[in-house]
């Protein structure tokens, strides 16, 4: 799903929480990932999309480039790796795209957390508020089992609305949530806030 930063946004979330959201820390020597310039200067930002006054930021370029591709999946790979996670839950849609990878890569399950409607079968749903109305996700019954460690990924964090939606859906299902990873977060609200007391783990800033 993805949400995206308005000229208009507020800096509160709105989502029930403080949110904490964490960047890759920097290697010995105080020099950055250098795998993190590449995976930014591939994310092309368009301007009023998909309305007046959004900036959005598009990751089908980096979807373009392996390379790229690759060196993100592996940032958040080694980041959960022997980390005890047993399920990976990905945000419609664009959630579905870097989620499965990192499932398979550190052999946990992938759930897909989707819009209304979406799912056959029996459903928990949770319903959260957008600048502009409401949205909700949904999740199979029984996809969880009480206790898994759950990551929860998404392309960018904006608001924190959704994400925090994602949360207690799977809370309410038993879930620990052990931690939210997106490729994208916005300068704001780097190391500042956390989400329902759950880290936020972003590899870039957003660009304007």
């Amino acid at each position: 799903m993805g949400e995206q930063e308005s000229n208009n946004s507020k800096s509160g979330c709105g989502c029930g929480g403080d949110m904490v959201v964490e960047t890759p820390a920097k290697e010995k020597g105080g020099a950055a990932d250098p795998r993190l310039q590449a995976i930014s200067d591939a994310i092309r930002v368009v301007p009023h999309f998909p309305k007046p006054g959004i900036m959005f930021n598009d990751i089908t370029p980096l979807l373009l480039q392996p390379g790229v591709f690759k060196d993100a999946m592996d940032m958040f790979v080694e980041r959960y790796r022997g980390t005890g996670i047993a399920v990976v839950a990905g945000i419609e849609a664009r959630g579905f795209i870097f989620g499965p990878a990192i499932a398979l890569a550190i052999g946990a399950k992938f759930i897909p957390l989707r819009k209304p409607k979406k799912l056959p079968g029996e459903v928990i749903s949770e319903t959260y508020i957008l600048e502009y109305g409401t949205d909700c996700l949904e999740m199979h019954v029984g996809a969880i089992e009480p206790g898994e460690r759950v990551v929860v990924v998404d392309d960018l964090v904006a608001t924190g609305g959704t994400l925090s939606a994602a949360i207690k859906l799977l809370e309410r299902s038993g879930a620990d949530v052990f931690e939210c990873a997106c490729v994208i977060g916005l300068p704001k609200y780097k190391n500042l806030y956390k989400l329902n007391g759950i880290p936020v783990y972003i590899l870039v800033e957003s660009r304007k």
